[in-house]
């Protein structure tokens, strides 16, 4: 019984930790240092720029193809780039409507996972993802 509660300790410290880490997509890290800026709002910045590209390659597929796996990575590391922001920039009223579109983008992908095999709907919301994407990065330049 020890035994079972030191594993479930263990497991929830370690799912807890992973709000910034890489530790569920690894992959999402060599996107992040790919898309590595002088400071954190210009990685966002250059993630929206490079899920945008994704997003157009992955117009037409179906499945987690490769472009669609690369998207889901590349969507999790933005999620995780947020955890740069510094202090006076999450103080600043376009941060916040920053979050709101990472919201709107984990809720976007959510459906598009959703309709992944189903064309157009698989389209449609690339579509709307990438008009979400500009808009964060709209924002973002903003925080610079």
């Amino acid at each position: 019984m020890r035994r079972l509660a030191m594993i479930l300790i263990a497991m929830t410290l370690l799912t807890g930790s992973a709000g910034c880490s890489y530790l569920f997509y690894p992959n999402a890290k060599d996107f992040a240092e790919k898309a590595k800026g002088s400071t954190s709002i210009e990685t966002l910045v250059n993630l929206t720029t490079m899920m945008e590209a994704t997003a157009a390659k992955a117009k037409g597929g179906k499945g987690v193809d490769t472009a669609f796996d690369d998207l889901h990575n590349q969507l999790h590391a933005l999620m995780d780039s947020f955890c740069g922001v510094t202090e006076a920039q999450s103080k600043m009223p376009a941060y916040d409507l920053a979050v709101t579109h990472k919201k709107e983008l984990g809720s976007i992908f959510a459906r598009l996972w959703k309709f992944k095999d189903d064309q157009p709907q698989r389209d449609q919301h690339l579509d709307l993802l990438n008009a979400e994407l500009k808009e964060l990065r709209d924002t973002l330049q903003t925080l610079k």
